[in-house]
């Protein structure tokens, strides 16, 4: 019978405390950034407080990555090298990375996995990312399961990592630069000004508006959780939520949702297990609808495109709570659901425009906001702020505890005790003493000391008591042999835990031998990488020389297919192509429909 599969929840973690709450929610691995070099600058953290993070998280067997997912520069490669040293000294699990610079540096043995960023939908992709020595492929977002099915029988030996849960970057990974066109604003350095959240009017040749100042780019966001066994049998190895800029009641909310939904697989399917240890005991309900959501969508995992887009609002909704019922002056009625004092509000006005609102009183089904909305009866209420739920999630969670179970022992010298943990390590401390023979027994005040393990990583499952004679045994000694061997167990536990690392990187010939810019190499460490494998050619980054006339994004969503007028399954449209966006300050942007690829790119009108 073949060993059951390791299935990873991956967290994200704006800082140390956050991914602590991630890994005391459920995770077996958090994703965090380091001070430079990682695709969200507002994510960074300094090596001292990654190795904080890893001493904690290895404890129970969950892995730390660090996102070292941006594009380099030549002056760069010094600092890059110098701080993937640090990590690896810090025992940082594998970075998660972009250039193909970092595969020439002179770096530790770190693993290195290949960010969504570095544009992974092809079979062919993936395979020569396997061939060259990658131990994991982060896909990118817009496959569907039988596209990530087809590339793991392609490569089945390389994990893959599959995003489940959080905010859509509309355009796909890597091939995104319109805030750098825009705004200076490099994605593939960090950088990214959100372009995809604004508003835009959507015209046609003849200058005819079909869409007034409405959030065209916008998508709701993934949530896959009704699929994760589909996911699973496909091949998946690492299921990872988005969100490295969210806040910790986010991650807690989110990670814990998805452990729950992961365990009970794992209780019907036991050829998959969990990838880390210890039990997790959130003290709330979790609920997805309850943190920032714009809406949700599977994204294309299913086959079918399906409705994916906000182009009311790139901002919360929250969960539908029901529909307003009567409108009077100071207060409104709701049927349908109820709301809470203090609970943050909204729906969608006439206008199209998203009105939000805070209650101030609630009574009965009278809620009484703190100013008056204009409102009309049928409108839909959603609750994008839950007053009582983000009050239970600021409560400190209960720490991770690993189960153990100890056996008290006599020995000739003295005493011995052993512990050992739910993964199979095994520890034991003894203590010299001179036996006397007690007066009363002794095996309930044992077993009333064993159990006191406080604070620490550490619950105790069972004790067993083995020795003939009944012998006095201090309380101050058991206390002192349970401290040792608590710290035995913590150092055995983080010196055991299994750090892989990177094979040696090959020389796989290159899919095509014209590499373009949206390979985004942009120093000469990574121009030597596509030479050495056969390129005839290879073109600067757009951060370095933009490609006048070409895509600044590369989209599946598709306004064709949005407006109803997609040529394989719509109707005919009223208007005139192409069709242009037009940002608030004037600027104009192109679209371009490849219906054979399910592709729309845009481009920036001259």
């Amino acid at each position: 019978m073949s060993q059951p599969r390791k299935i990873e929840l991956l967290a994200p973690a704006r800082n140390v405390e956050t991914a602590i709450a991630a890994i005391d929610s459920g995770a077996d691995a958090v994703y965090i950034g380091a001070q430079q070099f990682g695709a969200r600058q507002a994510a960074g953290n300094s090596v001292e407080d990654i190795a904080r993070l890893v001493d904690y998280a290895h404890i129970f067997g969950v892995k730390v990555y660090v996102t070292l997912n941006t594009i380099l520069t030549d002056e760069e490669i010094a600092p890059a090298e110098k701080l993937i040293t640090e990590l690896y000294n810090a025992g940082v699990d594998a970075l998660i990375v972009q250039d193909f610079a970092i595969t020439k540096m002179n770096i530790p043995p770190i693993q290195l996995h290949c960010s969504t960023q570095m544009d992974n939908c092809t079979v062919e992709k993936a395979r020569f990312l396997a061939q060259t020595g990658f131990p994991r492929v982060v896909l990118a977002r817009e496959l569907s399961l039988q596209q990530i099915k087809d590339i793991h029988t392609a490569v089945p030996d390389t994990e893959l990592e599959v995003f489940v849960h959080g905010a859509l970057c509309v355009s796909y990974s890597g091939r995104c630069y319109a805030s750098q066109h825009c705004f200076g604003r490099s994605a593939n350095r960090g950088a990214c000004a959100q372009f995809c959240r604004l508003p835009f009017t959507l015209v046609d040749s003849d200058g005819n508006i079909i869409k007034k100042e409405k959030h065209l780019l916008s998508l709701k966001d993934m949530n896959r959780s009704a699929m994760l066994e589909d996911m699973l049998d496909a091949g998946v190895t690492s299921l990872k939520i988005e969100g490295r800029l969210k806040d910790s009641s986010y991650v807690k909310n989110i990670t814990a949702y998805y452990r729950r939904c992961l365990d009970d697989i794992f209780a019907r399917r036991t050829c998959y297990e969990r990838a880390s240890y210890g039990m997790v005991a959130p003290h709330f309900e979790p609920s997805p609808a309850k943190s920032f959501n714009r809406g949700f969508t599977n994204y294309f995992l299913d086959g079918k495109r399906g409705d994916i887009t906000s182009f009311d609002t790139p901002k919360s909704i929250g969960e539908y709570v029901g529909r307003v019922k009567f409108v009077s002056r100071g207060y409104f009625t709701v049927v349908g659901g109820t709301f809470n004092n203090g609970d943050g509000a909204c729906f969608i006005a006439p206008d199209g425009k998203l009105q939000g609102f805070h209650i101030n009183k609630v009574e009965g089904n009278r809620v009484f906001p703190q100013n008056m909305p204009q409102m009309q009866p049928g409108m839909a209420l959603y609750r994008n702020y839950d007053c009582e739920f983000e009050r239970i999630l600021s409560r400190p969670l209960a720490p991770r505890r690993l189960s153990i179970t100890l056996a008290f022992a006599a020995t000739p010298a003295g005493f011995s005790l052993t512990a050992t943990t739910e993964n199979g390590i095994t520890c034991m401390v003894d203590a010299a003493i001179k036996k006397e023979e007690a007066r009363t027994p002794q095996e309930g005040n044992i077993h009333a000391q064993l159990k006191k393990w406080g604070n620490t990583p550490f619950e105790v499952e069972s004790i067993a008591i083995g020795y003939g004679e009944n012998w006095f045994v201090p309380s101050s000694l058991l206390s002192d042999m349970r401290r040792r061997l608590c710290d035995n167990l913590i150092t055995t536990l983080r010196s055991t835990h299994r750090r892989e690392t990177m094979q040696p990187i090959t020389k796989v010939p290159l899919i095509s031998k014209s590499v373009e810019y949206i390979a985004n190499v942009s120093n000469s460490l990574a121009r030597e990488f596509y030479y050495e494998r056969g390129a005839s050619s290879v073109a600067p980054a757009y951060e370095l020389q933009p490609s006048e006339g070409s895509p600044i994004m590369y989209c599946k969503h598709c306004l064709k297919y949005s407006m109803g007028w997609c040529t394989k399954t719509g109707e005919k449209s009223p208007f005139k192509e192409p069709y242009y966006l037009v940002s608030a300050d004037g600027r104009r942007f192109r679209l371009h429909f490849n219906c054979k690829e399910c592709l729309m790119t845009v481009t920036a009108d001259k």
